[in-house]
């Protein structure tokens, strides 16, 4: 049986509303380590958005969460896809 790990969420992580559309904003590492940050988007229909690379600091995946916000719209985050990627 494989343990998962616990993980360390950044405090930048929480809910964000624009446009009528709320996302939960999932920014999270290992517990523990210096690994990079993990950026995760989940939508209120469970679609998860996960970037494939990792950040070397929260306020850098902050910052890649709000720029694509910026550039495709928090509707970007909602398809038919169980999982995406992005990066």
């Amino acid at each position: 049986m494989t343990k998962e790990p616990k993980l360390e969420h950044s405090d930048l992580s929480g809910e964000f509303e624009d446009d009528g559309v709320t996302v939960l904003v999932d920014i999270h590492r290992a517990a523990g380590s210096n690994d990079g940050w993990t950026l995760e988007v989940i939508s209120q229909e469970e679609d998860v958005t996960t970037w494939e690379d990792s950040f070397a600091t929260d306020n850098e995946a902050w910052e890649e969460f709000l720029a694509t916000t910026e550039r495709d719209g928090i509707r970007s985050f909602l398809g038919d896809d169980d999982s995406k990627s992005v990066h």
